[in-house]
């Protein structure tokens, strides 16, 4: 049995002043990153970091949901360390987890760690290439 890999597609146009660029993704949404992050749009890099931290937040929501966890509210914020000479990549990265509800913490800690082992594909690719990821949460009630 053969199986058809799972392919994304992206796509970037310069919008012809400084370096700004409109993406946009195989599902058709659209957004703007810049060379510089500001006005003009998100940088690639910070793409990268908000694109682990959704990954792992969807991960969560679903395990502590499928945990029967009464999760009213979860938010990621993530900080990355890029070294200081090109190629600048992430050295370092750390998750702080917001989760608001009623929940017990060992769940929480079982989900975090799940999805960062097991089920987040973009904090596993970091992970493989060398960034070291920490975590940590707080409980917040709803």
């Amino acid at each position: 049995m053969t199986t058809t890999p799972d392919i994304k597609t992206a796509a970037v146009t310069w919008q012809g002043e400084g370096l700004a660029f409109t993406a946009e993704v195989g599902s058709g949404y659209t957004f703007t990153m810049a060379a510089q992050a500001g006005e003009q749009g998100g940088s690639p890099m910070e793409l990268l970091l908000a694109g682990v931290a959704g990954c792992t937040a969807i991960d969560v929501v679903m395990m502590l949901q499928k945990m029967r966890q009464p999760v009213a509210g979860v938010q990621v914020t993530i900080n990355g360390t890029r070294a200081d000479s090109h190629p600048r990549v992430y050295t370092q990265a750390t998750l702080h987890y917001t989760i608001r509800g009623e929940v017990d913490p060992d769940s929480v800690r079982r989900a975090i760690k799940l999805s960062k082992e097991k089920y987040c594909s973009a904090s596993i690719m970091f992970a493989e290439a060398g960034v070291e990821i920490a975590t940590d949460f707080t409980i917040e009630a709803a």
